[in-house]
């Protein structure tokens, strides 16, 4: 049977990644939906739709009775966790609800996870955390989604899996969570202003334990859950394999950008980090970099709430890999990896 993909989100950082990996498996057809929509070729097309409009929805998504797997992994921002819940948890009920009935051999839906199933982003949190760690008081939309797909599912052929990546490392750009974007801007105009590069973190987030998940393994386990049997309706952690505490990487990645070290000073990069649009201008200027708007490159609040995290951050990756999935990654080396890709692609100097 034709494998079918409709990957929603398409376009961010862990969707365009899961994309590039099911073209070089070479045995899918894909589909992308997002607002923006894509460039298609022989194995992928983009249909640009609203995710939230449930009618929209409906009328765009009708024809998709090819599809076999959903892989979910759009997400809409709002000012406050609880405003969260309706347009995130909309979005996906919005799309399962217009092609699960219409989709003959549907196999499977995975959807898009995180640590904040843990409540990570509330304080300090029970590590390793594992799958069968117990819930935290909602709201919660990463639950919420959990919960409609189980129910969903109820009485059908296909299955569901709940992926849980710890922070996603990759370089697609207009992502409002890029760490690795905000780490090479940051480091750029702090060469620009001839300053050291200091961590602008919390002093204890300094000397936490952390990890963080590369893309493109992240692309390969999301497959291999969706396509494994023993894989069917759970979830999983998915990491490097690897901890890292910035009190010993920060220095080497200064060291990759040419930069010296200085103590840690606490400060908001959302708020030191504003008024520096025109100083990117002049740098992309004078080094003949791609024109990317200083907003789409940069995600100082998340920078700011990565290291503001003086706490441990890190779960139990070794379910995944009791079942089959044995890829890693070496954190240091991803980093380099992807500052490299972004100067090849000109975004940075």
């Amino acid at each position: 049977m034709q494998k079918t993909a409709l990957v929603v989100g398409a376009n961010g950082v862990i969707a365009s990644n899961l994309i590039r990996h099911l073209l070089d498996l070479g045995d899918w057809k894909i589909i992308g939906l997002s607002r923006r929509g894509g460039t298609n070729s022989e194995k992928l097309k983009y249909h640009s739709v609203d995710l939230l409009n449930r009618e929209e929805c409906q009328e765009k998504l009708i024809g998709l009775k090819e599809i076999t797997h959903i892989f979910y992994a759009a997400f809409q921002d709002r000012p406050t966790w609880a405003e969260l819940v309706q347009p995130n948890l909309a979005m996906l009920t919005n799309v399962v609800d217009a092609v699960e009935p219409i989709a003959e051999n549907l196999q499977h839906i995975s959807l898009m996870q995180g640590y904040k199933v843990y409540g990570a982003h509330l304080g300090p949190f029970k590590t390793p955390a594992k799958e069968s760690d117990g819930g935290h008081m909602p709201p919660e939309f990463n639950i919420d989604q959990q919960d409609y797909l189980e129910s969903k599912q109820k009485g059908k052929n296909w299955t569901w899996s709940a992926i849980r990546p710890s922070v996603v490392a990759g370089t697609a750009l207009g992502n409002p969570m890029n760490l690795v974007l905000v780490i090479a801007v940051y480091a750029s105009i702090s060469k620009e202003l001839g300053l050291p590069l200091r961590f602008p973190g919390k002093p204890g987030a300094y000397d936490t334990l952390l990890e963080m998940t590369d893309a493109g393994l992240l692309a390969k386990a999301t497959v291999w859950a969706a396509t494994n049997e023993q894989c069917a309706n759970q979830a999983f952690n998915i990491t490097n394999g690897d901890l890292f505490r910035w009190n010993e990487l920060w220095p080497k990645i200064a060291g990759y950008f040419g930069l010296e070290t200085a103590p840690p000073l606490t400060m908001s990069l959302q708020t030191v980090m504003a008024d520096k649009e025109d100083l990117w201008k002049q740098i992309q200027e004078r080094h003949g970099l791609n024109r990317h708007s200083y907003q789409e490159l940069t995600s100082w609040p998340f920078g700011d709430a990565v290291f503001g995290w003086d706490y441990d951050f890190f779960g139990d990756g070794t379910k995944a890999r009791r079942l089959g999935f044995h890829e890693f990654v070496d954190t240091e080396q991803m980093f380099y990896n992807l500052f490299d890709e972004l100067r090849v692609k000109k975004v940075i100097p």
